[in-house]
């Protein structure tokens, strides 16, 4: 058997060579037509020239470091801020499921590399064929046949006008689009979590401001019935008295309201049941970042939204390449290879067989349709690209918002240490004459008080204002290194 299977198959490799000599030709004329390829060839997309000195308002510096640069520990030096920053990385949902999408990005791109293989296919069947007597003549009848068949079969599209080429790289652009959004996420979460731990902080020096107050007001009324006792003021003093310390006692359960549903907030962003927050005080924040914007061309490297619109253009752009390709005529090759036989017996004696092939394919009625997914794709692409210059456009005034904002912030402190340092003395001045003279309107001082308050309150603002610029700065120049 061994030896009729080796003479049947050297009488076959002398007819094969000569007909792989044909298919190694077509093959070779494949890939000089590959060659031929329609698609065009990507290029990034630039700042504009004249935004390199406007993007970011009057604010640019010729300087190529940026805040961006500079790792988000040494931005966010408090170490429980750090500790909070950490868990919202390692936990939040809405950055689990960004990573899920990179998975699936992944999974897509890696599938497309294996879009050009061939396909290899193994064959294994036995077909029994009987035929009707009654359909045949009667001079002439087709016997029963079985045959066994074993072999393999393959076949390959030519990717002559770069489809398939196109195709990987548009699901690669896709990996790097949903990478680009998971950066963002993590950033946008990384200065969230700083923003509402210092909105947690400013409200906790407010509560401490505020019962700072009641206590002063408490003695306030208890002068003021001293003073009335006296005849030096009248009751409705007393009972104006009364009513600056209720107001002031009221303000206490809206700000822990407002201190409970914060850590409830930043809870949810680390992913973590509602509980307090371990944290330090408003007045130990500094805030020691060089406020740095670099070169507008920084954000393509540095904003992940940035960089997720390019790769979002540059998918649009290989879409419309794929579009492209598909008008052209696709060529397939294809082959089997195997033993046949009607009878078992016989399956390794006379029984090799093969095809082998070429096929062009061309639509006839669907180059209409196919011209216009070109057209349509033009759109998209077009859209994409607007899409990147609105990104870029819109960084760049969140880049200005966030200096001018610190700016003014920071022009208020000496101004506003002033107004209270004044308003202090205001108070101080009212209440002695108060105590030394009848002559003072009580009304007076208790504008005075008011005042006072209001103005410690807002010097907390002040400071949020300066730590919430610093942190929005960090985001929009695409976050410190993580």
């Amino acid at each position: 058997m061994e030896t009729d299977l080796a003479n049947n198959l050297n009488r076959k490799s002398i007819t094969m060579k000569i007909k792989t000599s044909h298919i190694v030709s077509a093959i070779a004329l494949a890939g000089l037509m590959q060659s031929c390829k329609v698609t065009e060839t990507y290029q990034k997309p630039n700042v504009k020239s004249d935004w390199d000195k406007s993007l970011f308002r009057k604010q640019t510096n010729s300087d190529s470091l940026s805040m961006a640069k500079v790792a988000w520990n040494q931005i966010f030096s408090d170490e429980k801020l750090q500790a909070v920053i950490k868990k919202t990385v390692e936990n939040n949902y809405d950055l689990k499921i960004a990573l899920a999408r990179i998975n699936e990005a992944d999974a897509v791109f890696k599938q497309s590399q294996l879009n050009n293989l061939p396909t290899l296919d193994g064959i294994a069947s036995i077909k029994d064929t009987k035929n009707s007597a009654a359909a045949q003549g009667s001079n002439f009848r087709i016997p029963d046949v079985t045959n066994f068949q074993l072999g393999i079969s393959a076949g390959w599209e030519v990717d002559i006008w770069g489809k398939m080429a196109a195709m990987k790289r548009s699901a690669y652009a896709g990996f790097l689009q949903t990478d680009a959004a998971k950066r963002a996420v993590q950033t946008q979460l990384v200065a969230q979590a700083a923003s509402l731990y210092y909105q947690l902080l400013s409200l906790d020096k407010q509560l401490e401001i505020t019962q700072q107050t009641i206590e002063i007001r408490k003695k306030n009324v208890e002068a003021v019935q001293l003073l009335m006792d006296a005849a030096y003021l009248t009751g409705a003093d007393v009972e104006q008295s009364k009513a600056n310390l209720y107001s002031t006692q009221l303000m206490v359960p809206d700000l822990e309201i407002q201190i409970q549903q914060t850590e409830n907030a930043l809870n949810t962003l680390m992913g973590e049941t509602p509980k307090s927050i371990d944290r330090n005080s408003i007045d130990s924040q500094t805030i020691s970042a060089d406020f740095k914007t670099g070169l507008p061309a920084s954000l393509l490297q540095n904003r992940p939204d940035v960089l997720a619109a390019e790769m979002a253009f540059r998918q649009a752009f290989e879409n419309k390449n794929i579009a492209l390709a598909q008008v052209y005529p696709s060529l397939n090759i294809t082959g089997t290879l195997g033993l046949s036989s009607k009878n078992i017996s016989d399956f390794f004696k006379e029984s090799l067989f093969y095809t082998i092939g070429g096929t062009l394919t061309q639509n006839i009625f669907q180059q209409g349709n196919r011209k216009t997914q070109v057209k349509i794709m033009e759109a998209r692409k077009e859209q994409a690209y607007l899409g990147f210059e609105k990104s870029l456009l819109t960084a760049g005034s969140e880049v200005s918002n966030a200096l001018v904002t610190y700016e003014k912030a920071k022009s208020k402190e000496a101004t506003r240490q002033l107004q209270i340092e004044s308003l202090q003395k205001a108070v101080d001045f009212s209440n002695e004459l108060l105590t030394y003279s009848s002559k003072v309107n009580y009304v007076n001082v208790l504008t005075a008080e008011q005042a006072l308050l209001q103005a410690q309150l807002s010097a907390v603002n002040d400071k949020l204002q300066q730590l919430q610029a610093m942190t929005e700065f960090y985001r929009a120049l695409g976050g410190g290194q993580f």
